[in-house]
C-alpha cells in the first residue's frame, strides 16, 4: 500500500481523515495546498511527514517560474519555511528539508530544468528509501518478537504514517508474515484516533488478528499478563534515547516499567535528532482544542471549559528497552549506541 507518491507532475497521498470510511485519494500541484494538507494531518506520521516534505519541495520548485539559479534559491527557501511552520516535533520534516536543500547546492551549476528534474528524482528516491527502511526495521524488530506474543501498539506507526509498510506496525507485520501468530491490541488513541481509525483498518487489511481498546485499559490489561511486549513508532529522538511520539506514550512506557513488560520503540534513523542532547529540548506540537472538545461538530464538554491538547509527550530513555532501525537495534547505554548508528 503506497500512502505518499509522486504521480505526472503531482503529489498524491491517502486522506487519512475520511479512514476507515472511505479511501479518498487528494492530488495536489501546489506546494502550499500540501502543507494545508500535512497541518491538518490528513497525512500524518513521522516518516510520512519527511517523505510529502521532499515530494512538495520537489513540486514547488517544478512549477516554479524562477528565471535564474538565485531566484530558484529565494524561492526553495520559501518552499521549505511553508513546510517548516507544519508540524514541529516531527524531525523527519526537518531532515527532508536539509537533504533537498543540500541536493539543490550540489548541482548549482546545472540548468534550472535539470535541478528540478533531479530534485524529483531525489524525492522519489526518498520514498523507496523509507519502504526499504521499514521494511528491514521489520525484519530486526520481528527477532525480538515470540511465537504467540500478544502486542500492545499506541497510535498508529504502520503504512500510513510513513511512505507504505510501517516501523512498529512493520515489526507487526513481520511477524506475522514469519507465521508467529501475534495478536494485538490497540489503543484507541485520544483524541484523534489514529489507533481505532488507522491501525485496525490497517491490520484489518493484514489478517492480523487484534483487539481495540480504549487508553486507559492498557494498565488493565497488563495487570492480567495479557500484555507480552510494547512497540510504538517515533517523532524524534534525542541523542540520550529520549523518545517523543504521540501523546500517551510515556504513561504506557511508565505502566509497562511497572509490570516488567519490554517496551521498544521501532524508528528509521532519520528520527534520531542527535542534535538535541535529550527529551527536554524537543518542542511539543499544541494542537486546537477542538480536538478534545468535540466529535465533529459535537460539542462533548460545557462551553468555556479549559482545555490543553499537547499532540506529543516524552518518554526517558530508562523506560526504552531498545529502538529498532533499519541498521540495528540500538541499547543502552543510548548516547554510544545512537551515535554508532550515523558511523
Amino acid at each position: 500500500m503506497r500512502t505518499v507518491w509522486w504521480s505526472k507532475g503531482r503529489v498524491k497521498l491517502i486522506d487519512q481523515t475520511k479512514l476507515p470510511f472511505k479511501t479518498e485519494i487528494l492530488e495536489f500541484r501546489d506546494y502550499r495546498k500540501l502543507a494545508r494538507a500535512i497541518k491538518g494531518m490528513r497525512l500524518r506520521g513521522a516518516p510520512a511527514i519527511g517523505v510529502a516534505t521532499a515530494l512538495g519541495i520537489a513540486l514547488g520548485i517544478n512549477y516554479s517560474k524562477a528565471s535564474s539559479y538565485e531566484k530558484l534559491s529565494q524561492e526553495l527557501d520559501r518552499i521549505i519555511k511553508t513546510f517548516q511552520r507544519t508540524r514541529p516535533t516531527a524531525v523527519n520534516l526537518f531532515w527532508a528539508c536539509r537533504r533537498m536543500r543540500e541536493k539543490f547546492q550540489e548541482n548549482k551549476d546545472r540548468s534550472l530544468k535539470e535541478i528540478k528534474r533531479i530534485l524529483i528524482q531525489e524525492a522519489k528516491r526518498i520514498v523507496q528509501e523509507d519502504i526499504d527502511c521499514c521494511r528491514r526495521i521489520g525484519k530486526y524488530g520481528a527477532s525480538l518478537i515470540k511465537k504467540g506474543s500478544s502486542i500492545l501498539t499506541h497510535c498508529n506507526a504502520g503504512a500510513l504514517a510513513t511512505a507504505g509498510y510501517g516501523t512498529a506496525l512493520g515489526v507487526i507485520k513481520r511477524a506475522h508474515e514469519e507465521g508467529k501468530r501475534v495478536k494485538v491490541f490497540v489503543d484507541e488513541t485520544r483524541p484523534r484516533l489514529q489507533g481505532a481509525r488507522l491501525t485496525t483498518w490497517e491490520l484489518k487489511k493484514a489478517k492480523i488478528p487484534f483487539t481495540l481498546i480504549t487508553d486507559n485499559m492498557a494498565g488493565y490489561f497488563m495487570k492480567k499478563k495479557k500484555v507480552d511486549l510494547v512497540i510504538v513508532g517515533a517523532d524524534r529522538i534525542a541523542r540520550n534515547g529520549d523518545v517523543a511520539n504521540k501523546i500517551g506514550t510515556y504513561s504506557l512506557a511508565v505502566l509497562a516499567k511497572e509490570h516488567k513488560v519490554p517496551f521498544y520503540v521501532a524508528c528509521p534513523t532519520s528520527t534520531i535528532d542527535l542534535r538535541l542532547s535529550s527529551g527536554n529540548r524537543i518542542p511539543i506540537e499544541e494542537r486546537d482544542i477542538r480536538e478534545v472538545t468535540h466529535i465533529g461538530n459535537r460539542p462533548l464538554v460545557p462551553k468555556g471549559t479549559k482545555i490543553a491538547n499537547p499532540a506529543f509527550d516524552v518518554t526517558p530513555n530508562k523506560l526504552v528497552k531498545a529502538i529498532i532501525t533499519e541498521k540495528r537495534i540500538a541499547r543502552r547505554p543510548y548516547r554510544q549506541s545512537l551515535k554508532k548508528l550515523f558511523i
